[in-house]
């Protein structure tokens, strides 16, 4: 955690001017004379070209192998043709998702496996035909064929008829005469004939296919957009699934913080209270043994026995602290957040805009996010004052901590606002740090109400 602030953003923002720097040396070009030769644009273009071949392909064998299998349904044979359908539909999306990931940079995790509750090849139809992500995949197939026509069709007359305007004024000087014409025809009919054969229409024209040329990367842009949507939405998992696969996630992060805050309970018990427990009852004893001996030397040694019982004890009641603390339960966050405010290193204001109370577990993890916060400040931000805002909007717990130090606070990395970000995270919370350097930092804490 002693990276959050100063020296953790010090070190990120030497790297971003530098990146920022290289990017103006590589981009000295605006953007729409940059767009025809970058690389970008080539990989979208070639997109669009193996989406038509591809395209027929898929297209012919979805609708051969459906039509197939529905016209054998009223036999047997008609369950496993639709079962092949299904499974080559899913092969073919897997190499939909390949050549997205290489040509358009787009990542689509693979979608929900088939379940099957026992092996063998009738387990394995049923699995593939009760599955939606099959069923997906052949809408893919049909829908994306009409569609790689239509951008096929557009991206490549643009790109041709642009690059080939543009270097119109080359091919003329190369070859005046064409055909026993001087030039292109732009317009011709029984009575007389334009040519584009003067340095005046020789220009134009090379302007024309200048701006064909700009554009058509933007219009490939905007086809290949269509692409992503469609293979991000059918190609992929489903809400439902990636829903499920999250609560996965956030239930081993669960687990993970429940298990290190029990490890660091016994950790603090051993070291702390219970050592003080075990000296206390040997000092007892020694005291016991002494007291007919060396009343004054016994009574020493209860005085520092009832200083270590007063010691247990402040480390008992900052465990329980720790665990729960009892005002928390009793008066809700008003109170608590103040407690903890009053214990920071630097003067914090509190305002609590709260007419209800939402649920324990949502208010344990909104104290404890303060608590986290302000040991923070207290020991990183070399602040002078800070703030704690918590209210409600709709169905969202809000919290903001503010303060007036360094800055540099970064809640990516392994620091420790990256693992609070991942408690949050674990609930449907969000944690977002703007904290520049120089300060002041503000951290916004977004948490699910459940009242």
């Amino acid at each position: 955690m002693a990276t959050e602030y100063g020296q953790g953003y010090g070190h990120r923002s030497g790297s971003g001017s530098h990146g920022a720097g290289a990017g103006e040396r590589r981009h000295r070009l605006p953007a729409p004379l940059r767009a025809p030769i970058e690389a970008r644009s080539w990989r979208e273009f070639g997109y669009v070209m193996l989406s038509l071949p591809l395209g027929i392909m898929m297209f012919s064998y979805a609708v051969t192998m459906f039509a197939l299998g529905a016209g054998l349904l009223i036999t047997f044979l008609g369950v496993p043709v639709l079962a092949a359908a299904l499974a080559g539909c899913r092969g073919f999306g897997a190499l939909e998702r390949a050549r997205a990931r290489r040509l358009l940079g787009l990542e689509v995790s693979e979608p929900e496996p088939l379940r099957m509750k026992r092996h063998g090849a009738m387990a394995w139809m049923g699995a593939v035909l009760k599955t939606g992500a099959s069923w997906r995949h052949l809408l893919y197939s049909v829908i994306q064929f009409p569609w790689s026509v239509f951008s096929f069709v557009v991206a490549l007359n643009f790109w041709a008829y642009g690059w080939a305007l543009l270097t119109y004024p080359l091919w003329f000087w190369l070859f005046p005469m064409y055909g026993g014409q001087g030039g292109l025809q732009l317009y011709g009919d029984e009575t007389h004939a334009i040519y584009l054969d003067n340095p005046f229409e020789i220009t134009v024209t090379a302007l024309v296919g200048l701006l064909f040329t700009m554009a058509t990367p933007w219009i490939v842009r905007a086809l290949t957009t269509v692409d992503r949507l469609m293979v991000h939405g059918l190609l992929g998992p489903s809400r439902l699934a990636t829903r499920v696969v999250e609560l996965e996630s956030d239930r081993g992060v669960v687990i993970d913080t429940a298990a290190a805050d029990l490890r660091r309970i016994e950790r603090d018990l051993h070291d702390g209270a219970q050592a003080r427990l075990v000296n206390l009852a040997m000092g007892l004893g020694l005291a016991k043994e002494k007291l007919t001996e060396d009343p004054q030397a016994a009574a020493r040694m209860v005085d520092e026995a009832h200083g270590e019982v007063k010691t247990a004890l402040q480390e008992l009641r900052d465990l329980a602290r720790g665990i729960h603390p009892a005002v928390l339960t009793d008066r809700g966050l008003d109170a608590a957040l103040s407690a903890v405010a009053s214990r920071c290193t630097v003067p914090v204001g509190v305002d609590v805009d709260l007419s209800t109370r939402p649920a324990p577990a949502i208010e344990g993890i909104a104290y404890f996010t303060v608590s986290e916060l302000l040991q923070n400040i207290s020991k990183h931000a070399r602040a002078t004052r800070a703030t704690v805002d918590v209210w409600r909007v709709d169905n969202r717990l809000m919290i903001q901590v503010t303060d007036d130090g360094v800055g540099g606070a970064d809640v990516s990395g392994g620091s420790g606002l990256a693992g609070l970000a991942e408690r949050l995270d674990a609930v449907d919370g969000i944690l977002v740090a703007d904290s520049p350097v120089g300060g002041p930092t503000r951290v916004t804490a977004e948490l699910p109400w459940r009242g």
